[in-house]
Parts: structure tokens; sequence; C-alpha cells
């Protein structure tokens, strides 16, 4: 370890790696995630560019020292614990956007690019990139979970808008998944390859990504229901009957609670179980769209239904969905930890699922919040504990429904990847075939087993 830093320090300069223990520690431990172990990296890498970050994983690989990703630090499930020590990879300075070509709409960016501040960068072309996940994350990140976000329902996930990728594989050799066309049949999908594998297999240092036309109109409803049954069967209804809303989200009560008592909304909201919905397409579409769900959210005992088309006044409503789960999270008192999980079933067992979970949730007296893009099937549960006074109550209650959503023939997770936190439940998921195949890409590509080692599959 001490001849892999001392190596990369000569060759990247003082200011390509650190030491410091504040350093260590914000690359190891997050006050964010579900799972935190009683390790941290022993260096801190800052590569500039893709052959920097080949240069440190040669030398990494001839050492056999771990190497960990890093870009916005904002998931949940371990993925950047450094289980084995070694070195965290912090993508801070590979932050460009590299090529924009509008009239292919497709832009070329580093890891480190905040998908916001993209957006914003190019909404004068006419152009956005849909997926969007927590404000703080970052398309390294983004791609390395698959992750999705509110607009899944409309625009897919992570996977649906890669259309390549730079690589730098465990050796240090750099590849590039395919060229810029929108399709091909050339060969293996190395883009679904790595996109989704967590930096087990390669770290990415850069992505072409596709991009699509800002909607001409868009419209933002709310609506509350007595129950979250009743809204989970409103919300697949929808989806049902072909309705092409742009996103619909499920809060329940306590979530809504949990808002109002933050304040940071500008209004009181009913503290009862509530969809979100957008739509976007044309004026005459949206108006269509927008009376379809209405008549669907009053067949199932639906009220309030609160109607904005003002873009402005849109942002205000939408908020308290953004607001959820920093809400939660201010609420976190000395010795409070939080756990936030998800999971992902087929539409006709969303209301099964929410039902039940939310009745654990109560029966098990724990405090947390259930929300979810009810309209793909994926729901997330964000609960508040007393350390490791409630540690087993809330370890009982997430499982369940883990277990539950299998039995349902649904996933462990929707979008916030395996990590640490859910390595126990793949096998069950997919299989001992499916997981020895996985394995078996692991060991070819990354036979040292120093990529983020430790995280989908144990060494």
């Amino acid at each position: 370890m001490e001849k892999a830093i001392s190596e990369i320090r000569q060759l990247l300069g003082d200011d390509g790696i650190s030491t410091d223990d504040e350093d260590l520690r914000s690359h190891g431990y997050s006050e964010w995630s579900s799972i935190n172990i009683d390790r941290l990296p022993t260096a801190v890498a800052f590569p500039n560019s893709t052959t920097d970050v080949a240069t440190i994983a040669e030398i990494c690989y001839k050492y056999k020292v771990p190497m960990i990703p890093y870009s916005g630090g904002s998931s949940v499930e371990g993925h950047f614990s450094a289980s084995f020590g070694g070195v965290s990879v912090d993508f801070m300075n590979m932050n460009n956007i590299v090529e924009f070509h509008p009239e292919d709409m497709d832009i070329v960016v580093q890891p480190s690019v905040s998908w916001m501040d993209m957006n914003d960068k190019i909404k004068d072309s006419g152009l956005f990139f849909p997926v969007d996940p927590g404000p703080p994350a970052k398309i390294g990140g983004m791609i390395a979970t698959n992750c999705s976000g509110t607009n899944a329902v409309r625009y897919g996930t992570m996977k649906d808008w890669v259309v390549n990728l730079t690589v730098v594989l465990a050796d240090g050799r750099i590849l590039k998944t395919r060229k810029r066309p929108r399709k091909s049949s050339a060969g293996y999908n190395l883009n679904g390859l790595i996109t989704g594998s967590e930096g087990t297999l390669g770290f990415v240092t850069e992505a072409t990504l596709k991009l699509a036309h800002i909607p001409e109109e868009t419209g933002v409803a709310v609506t509350t229901f007595p129950t979250m049954r009743d809204a989970a069967k409103a919300a697949t209804q929808v989806i049902h009957q072909g309705i092409p809303v742009g996103a619909v989200e499920l809060l329940d009560d306590v979530q809504m609670d949990v808002i109002n008592q933050m304040g940071g909304t500008g209004r009181q909201w009913k503290p009862l179980p509530t969809l979100f919905f957008k739509f976007s397409g044309t004026k005459a579409g949206v108006n269509d769209n927008i009376e379809g769900v209405r008549q669907i959210v009053y067949q199932n005992r639906g009220g309030d239904f609160e109607i904005e088309q003002d873009k402005a006044k849109q942002g205000a409503l939408w908020s308290a969905r953004k607001e959820a789960l920093w809400s939660m999270m201010c609420l976190r008192k000395s010795g409070n930890e939080v756990w936030s999980t998800d999971v992902a079933v087929p539409l006709s067992k969303v209301p099964d699922l929410v039902e039940v979970s939310k009745d654990d949730l109560n029966r098990l007296g724990l405090f947390g919040s259930m929300l979810g893009h009810i309209g793909d099937g994926n729901f997330h549960e964000t609960v508040l504990f007393d350390g490791e006074k409630e540690h087993e109550m809330v370890t009982e209650c997430v499982h369940a429904m883990v277990y539950r959503a299998l039995e349902m023939d649904g996933t462990c997770t929707g979008e916030h990847g395996v990590g640490l936190g859910k390595k126990t439940f793949l096998e069950e998921e997919v299989g001992k075939e499916s997981l020895q195949v996985m394995r078996t890409i692991k060991a070819a590509l990354d036979p040292r087993w120093i990529m983020n080692p430790g995280k989908i599959l144990d060494p």
C-alpha cells in the first residue's frame, strides 16, 4: 500500500493523492448511507483525466491494492465503503462537458458532472437529460447503479440513455464500448455490462449520453387518498390505461406530516397518502391526460385534485416530492440512524406490497415513511431509529419487505443498487447459475478482485 501511494504521488503530484484523516473519513463514511463499516480507505486519489485513472489502476493492480470509485457520494447501500481498505478514486476534478452535439441530440461528459448542472447549461438548446435521481447525484454514480428517478415511468432508467462509455479496467487498460450512433448490433452489449456494475468491473471516465427535447407543455397535479392502497390502485390504473404521465409519485401520511414539520415548501399539506403527477407533451395532450387521470383518481376515492400548469408554480407544487428525503434527514437527532431502502415489483403487486409494508412499520412502532416511483412499481422506505436499540427491529422490517418483494417476482433493489446492503438477497433473486456467471465475468475483468471489492459479490 505504501509503495502504491508513493508511486501515485510521484506520477500525479502531491495534489494527486491524500492521506489526510478528514479526506479518508469523508470517502469511507456517509450520513446518507444505510450501511457504514468500521474501516476507511488508506488514501484518496484525485485524477484529472482518463490517463490519470489508468495510471492509478496500473499501480494498484501491480501491488494488488483495492480501488473504490467515488463521485457524488449520495448512494445509500455502502457503494463507496472501503471494505478492504485501499485507494478511493475521487473523480471530483473530472467534471467537464467534453462535447455537446445538439444536432445529434447527445452529449459527452466526465463522471463527476452533475445531471442538474448539465441540464442548466444546455437548456437554451431545447434539450435536456431526463434521468432525475437525487440532486447530489453525478453521472458516474448514476451509471454505476443504473439509477432512475421520478421521470423513469416515461423515460426509463440510466441504461436507456447511455450511447457509449470510456472505461478503465483493473489493470489500467482503456476501452471504449462503442461509437456514437444511437443503435448498434455490433458485438456484445458492453454498455449494458458496465451500467449497473457499481464500479466492480471498470471505472467509467467518460460517457456519451442521449438527450431529449424539452416538452412543449407541462403540468403538475396533486391529490390525496384515505389509504395507501387507494393511492396505489389509482397509480397502477393510470399506467394500465396507457395515460402517458411524465411521473407519478406516492408519499405516505407520515412523509407528508414530516414535510409540514420542516416547513420548506411554503404551505401546509394534508397528512394523508398523496399522489404527485407530472404531465408533459403538447398543450392538447397534457389537458387530455390530466382529465383522464382526474377520472381515475375520483374512481379510487381520491380528492382535492389540484392542478398547476404555470411553470413557476409547478416547481412549488412539486417541491414537496423533492423535499421528502431531506425532510426526513432533518429530523435526525443525536444517536439516531437512518435506513433508506428500495424494492420494485410487477405493477399488479404494488397495492399489496405497499399496504403490507406500511402495516409492518406501524406494527413494529417504527418511525418511517414510504414514498416511491409508484408508476413503475418501485418504492422506498426511510426509517429513523435509535441506534442499536432498534436496529434489530428495523432489520426485520426491511428484510421482510425485500423477501416479500422477491416472493412477488420483484427485485431487492429497483434503483439504489446492491452495494454492501443487498448482497444477501441476490442469489435468491437471480439464482445460483446467474450468480456464477456474474462471478465468471468479474474474474475475467478483475482477476485480482481489486475493483470495489466486496460490493455485489463477495471475494
